[in-house]
């Protein structure tokens, strides 16, 4: 299972490229993080196996950021490489996520904070 429970209100995803990205991203929403019923719990999206990201991964991931800032949640995207970078540099998207170098250290941010 791809969603982690690292603490009472910090989950880690780790994704894998599509088909299962788009599985990953719905089983999400439709959780206790992302839900309409979601309590404050906070999402880090481990890109690590992402090799490739489609306007449809783009959309979902827009979409559940919205739910959770909604909630007054935070989602941080880390680990992710080149190419999936540079897509959400020619989308602008660089400026709308919160990112991370890795998992610890999205993590110890949402503990700081």
């Amino acid at each position: 299972m791809p969603i982690e429970k690292w603490s009472d209100n910090v989950v880690v995803v780790h994704l894998a490229d599509d088909p299962q990205f788009t599985d990953d991203l719905e089983q999400l929403e439709k959780s206790e993080t992302g839900g309409r019923n979601a309590q404050e719990t906070h999402a880090v999206l481990d890109f690590a196996a992402v090799h490739f990201i489609n306007s449809s991964n783009i959309a979902k991931l827009l979409r559940l950021r919205k739910q959770m800032m909604n909630q007054g949640c935070r989602l941080m995207l880390c680990s992710i490489n080149t190419q999936v970078w540079g897509a959400f540099l020619i989308t602008g998207l660089d400026k709308v996520f919160e990112y991370s170098d890795n998992v610890p250290t999205a993590l110890a941010t949402l503990q700081i904070a």
